[in-house]
């Protein structure tokens, strides 16, 4: 039976042994689930939303998200049908984003709570704080609103290419009762591509955030001004930075700037 459940697992793709750990019953069990004959318990509905990006009351009605179309140059591009945000990313921002993205996990990827969740938020927080502060983009990378805050649109497609690459590699750990995606470096990060001010404005944020776990960087996220004044599933406008709350603001405004 081709089940709401089934076809996520197939889409993403998951094994029904990795889900079974997840949700802690055995594969057996999980078969039954994904056929149909035995029922999920909400706890274990909501850790498989969340394992597939998705908010429990979308899981529990069957609404699946449609993927974003990403374009690393000079990568050939796709024509899927079901396509609602299409994203080309200049390879002068893919090298960028390539080596703020190996300096974060040779500094803190070792570290017990930083996953991908994890290091979605230090990239957000890293990208829109400085854009804030100097009103010139870091990364350049794009990020959509999704349920568990802000995620650079292209960085399965970048770590996907890193791996190729020996750049980077993926591992699962058991972090308490969720599996865990960490990205660990093959190779030291080109810090020629980034000034001092830019090193200097990463070292702060890590230093402020990277020790939160992905439930505090989520909620922390979901109360700044950029994550709340975007679209489900759209892009996050950076210029709604100068309009944060004190919270979250950044920078010292004078009172001719406001």
């Amino acid at each position: 039976m081709n089940t709401f459940l089934h076809q996520l697992r197939k889409k993403h793709p998951r094994s029904q042994g990795d889900l079974a750990t997840l949700i802690g019953v055995s594969r057996q069990t999980f078969s039954l689930i994904e056929k149909g004959a035995t029922e999920l318990t909400i706890s274990q509905a909501r850790k498989l939303a969340h394992e597939f990006n998705l908010s429990l009351e979308d899981y529990l009605a069957e609404r699946d998200v449609p993927p974003h179309e990403v374009t690393l140059e000079r990568e050939k591009k796709s024509s899927s049908a079901q396509t609602t945000l299409r994203v080309s990313v200049p390879q002068k921002n893919v090298k960028k984003f390539k080596e703020v993205l190996l300096y974060l996990t040779e500094k803190i990827g070792a570290k017990p709570n930083v996953g991908e969740a994890v290091i979605c938020k230090l990239l957000y927080f890293i990208d829109f704080d400085y854009y804030e502060k100097y009103e010139e983009q870091l990364t350049g990378s794009v990020y959509i609103k999704n349920h568990h805050g802000p995620t650079p649109i292209a960085l399965p497609k970048i770590v996907e290419q890193m791996e190729e690459n020996k750049e980077l590699v993926r591992i699962a750990e058991k972090y308490f009762q969720y599996q865990q995606k960490k990205y660990l470096p093959l190779r030291k990060p080109d810090l020629s591509l980034l000034s001092a001010r830019e090193i200097e404005h990463i070292d702060w944020v890590l230093a402020r955030l990277s020790d939160k776990n992905a439930k505090e960087l989520e909620d922390y996220s979901h109360r700044d001004v950029p994550w709340l004044s975007a679209e489900n599933q759209q892009p996050i406008d950076y210029e709604s930075v100068f309009y944060r709350t004190t919270e979250f603001s950044v920078r010292e405004y004078d009172e001719a700037s406001l």
